[in-house]
């Protein structure tokens, strides 16, 4: 038997305002966003905002469902969307703001496991990482320069 360790690495950034202009103003479109978020059941509402490398910004809420689980992430939205409009371009960064209608958390919050995997599967298909930060509604952002940060056993077609 052996012991295999994985080591993933984080930037850290303290505020909104450390961010590089054009991330601070993609995180900025996903908190906006996030205000619209169709979370009746949950009351956690999720923004994300990304842009492709043809400079087009697209944005997504979650959007929930009485018959759970038909509702779908904000995270899903936003690159399922990229995905079908524009099949040809890459997806270079995400932002993503979540936090409980009840309170501006300011915990940092990934995304979750099923869109983590639907991220890999773009960043597989496009053959070059994603940028991803995440946020709670204020507060630090961390900073990953790959989905293998936050799904480093990524199941892609390789497995089948």
């Amino acid at each position: 038997m052996r012991e295999l360790n994985i080591t993933t690495a984080f930037k850290v950034y303290d505020s909104i305002e450390q961010l590089d202009l054009s991330v601070k103003n993609l995180m900025e479109k996903a908190i906006e966003i996030r205000k619209t978020a169709y979370a009746p059941y949950s009351k956690f509402s999720v923004g994300v905002a990304l842009i492709l490398d043809n400079d087009e910004i697209i944005t997504g809420t979650n959007q929930e469902n009485a018959a759970y689980p038909s509702g779908l992430c904000a995270e899903r939205v936003a690159v399922f969307y990229a995905g079908s409009q524009y099949p040809n371009s890459k997806i270079l960064k995400l932002c993503i703001s979540a936090s409980p209608n009840d309170r501006d958390s300011d915990i940092p919050i990934p995304p979750c496991g099923a869109c983590r995997q639907s991220i890999a599967e773009y960043e597989f298909k496009q053959n070059t990482p994603i940028e991803i930060y995440f946020m709670g509604a204020k507060g630090e952002i961390y900073k990953s320069d790959s989905l293998k940060n936050l799904l480093p056993f990524m199941f892609d077609k390789n497995h089948l």
